[in-house]
């Protein structure tokens, strides 16, 4: 089974029924203990850090993943998602997220001159410096769906799977560390190649891997 977590903060339905499309079981749910029976855990998110983080904390997913990341349980975390990763995010004066990944969570600044619109919103081109078993079948510079002002930034190299540029400045769009896989695009709207990432989830031996 794979579990949806909602804690309030989550586009549940969309990534629900985009693994209904490939033919996944996966199921919404709102406590810890039901997430607990999960073979895998998507972890999904819009919105804010503040909101998110204290979403997880009143329904026990804070320690859920940090278990799971030590168990090699399986999890794909999606944009804000993604973000709580990390140890940190600069979003709302500052929020203490997961630390599940060494790193912070920035705000996009450009030069006014620049005029560069935040969020960053629509189809970017995606590389992958390295390779990773959800990316099978992924192509470089594949096109994937954002909807972000604040981006991952990685304290390791080795944890940056995928990277994008907005306005020539480049980003982590793919992060994962051991069991736990994130991007900060939304797979569940990006076409073939986010289902197809969706895809290798749902057979991601984490035993072997990372």
């Amino acid at each position: 089974m794979i579990a949806i977590l909602d804690y309030g903060a989550g586009n549940l339905t969309s990534v629900r029924l985009a693994f209904e499309r490939i033919g996944a079981n996966a199921i919404i749910v709102d406590n810890a203990d039901d997430a607990r029976a999960a073979d895998r855990i998507v972890f999904p998110g819009v919105g804010s850090a503040r909101s998110g983080v204290d979403g997880l904390a009143q329904r026990g997913f804070h320690t859920l993943l940090k278990d799971a990341a030590a168990r090699r349980t399986p999890v794909l975390a999606i944009c804000l998602g993604m973000q709580m990763l990390f140890a940190s995010s600069e979003e709302d004066d500052g929020v203490q997220c997961l630390d599940i990944i060494p790193g912070s969570v920035k705000l996009f600044h450009f030069p006014a001159s620049q005029r560069v619109k935040v969020p960053h919103m629509g189809w970017n081109t995606v590389a992958l410096p390295q390779q990773h078993p959800l990316l099978a079948g992924i192509g470089q510079h594949e096109a994937f769906y954002f909807v972000h002002s604040y981006y991952a930034k990685p304290d390791s190299p080795e944890h940056t799977l995928g990277i994008s540029d907005y306005a020539d400045f480049s980003f982590c769009a793919i992060t994962g560390r051991g069991s736990v896989f994130g991007t900060q695009f939304h797979p569940e709207r990006s076409g073939d190649a986010g289902l197809r990432i969706l895809q290798n989830f749902t057979t991601w031996d984490t035993t072997s891997c990372c």
